[in-house]
């Protein structure tokens, strides 16, 4: 091998290791927190009109967006209160370990909440400028999850904020910019959703319980335990999975939705593990496998209201 080719070797390899940085700033497992409700919402529309496509997409860029941007508020935040370490599990580990700045950090942060805003005020003149007033609440409340004087991630609200804004909120607004209109059928369908992004955040303050405790926060893991919190999040489990098999009674989904049982195996897979694990290390795949349960769950009973939609044609 000659030095000209060991020297190419190597620059793609730093390459490489410098689009990981990036990319894993992003938190890309919990970017699934935002398309799950801008896909429902938007295939909840589907059933009363016609889509607009250019609408979704705006929605779903603003949304995904707004989530990277507080992930990386919760980075920059938690780095600034010397929360975050070399030795920390399961962060993004940009500033600690990877030495991007902490301004660059903050500063992709404000520009993607920017760029959200434009996207924000295109769906606002094509519907009505109340989505302003409601999108710039959810930008405030996702900067002072981790930022602000008494960020909420460090109370035991993280979980019911979390998934108020990222599953109600987002269903909601995505199925109105469609329809123009709200209906008590789109509320109930978010709850399973909303609770399950409460779930992620739940299955993270459960790993990161003893750490957390140390640092003075005051989550639902640590004022349950570990014990009481993994049951709390079987509790939750069992809510989602339980109000969809009671809309479908009731004829608020269609039968199409008990597909979301195929996301079973990971819900039990990060019960199972918690359980095991005694280490953040250790239960590192419990948070995996909760959020593949909201994305396997989320996408699956899209699909159902989808195939709700497209069936009465393939008759």
């Amino acid at each position: 091998m000659t030095n000209m080719n060991k020297k190419d070797i190597q620059s793609a390899l730093n390459e490489r290791k410098g689009w990981q940085v990036w990319w894993r700033l992003l938190r890309p497992h919990t970017l699934t927190a935002a398309f799950v409700p801008v896909f429902i919402g938007t295939m909840l529309a589907s059933l009363e009109e016609s889509i607009n496509l250019p609408l979704f997409a705006a929605m779903l860029f603003a949304s995904i967006l707004i989530q990277a941007a507080t992930n990386m508020f919760n980075e920059y935040y938690d780095y600034v209160r010397g929360l975050d370490t070399e030795q920390s599990i399961g962060i993004g580990g940009t500033i600690v370990r990877d030495g991007i700045s902490p301004k660059t950090v903050l500063g992709l942060a404000l520009g993607f909440f920017g760029t959200a805003m434009l996207l924000g005020v295109f769906i606002c003149i094509a519907t009505t400028w109340w989505i302003a007033a409601i999108g710039a609440i959810s930008m405030a409340f996702g900067y002072l999850y981790t930022g602000g004087p008494y960020p909420i991630a460090y109370t035991p609200f993280g979980e019911v904020v979390a998934g108020f804004f990222m599953g109600t909120v987002i269903i909601g607004i995505s199925y109105y910019i469609q329809t123009l209109s709200l209906s008590y059928s789109v509320l109930f369908v978010s709850i399973p959703v909303a609770i399950l992004i409460g779930a992620i955040l739940l299955a993270n303050n459960i790993r990161d319980l003893e750490g957390d405790k140390k640092n003075g926060r005051k989550t639902i893991a640590i004022l349950l335990g570990k014990r009481g919190a993994i049951q709390f999040l079987k509790v939750l489990f069992i809510t989602a999975y339980g109000s969809v098999g009671i809309y479908i009674v009731l004829g608020i989904l269609p039968i199409w939705s008990a597909i979301v049982l195929l996301a079973l195996p990971k819900t039990i897979g990060a019960i199972h593990v918690f359980k095991s694990g005694n280490t953040p290390l250790e239960m590192m795949p419990a948070m995996k496998y909760t959020a593949q349960t909201n994305t396997i769950f989320g996408f699956l009973l899209g699909v159902s209201i989808l195939i709700q939609l497209l069936i009465p044609f393939s008759i």
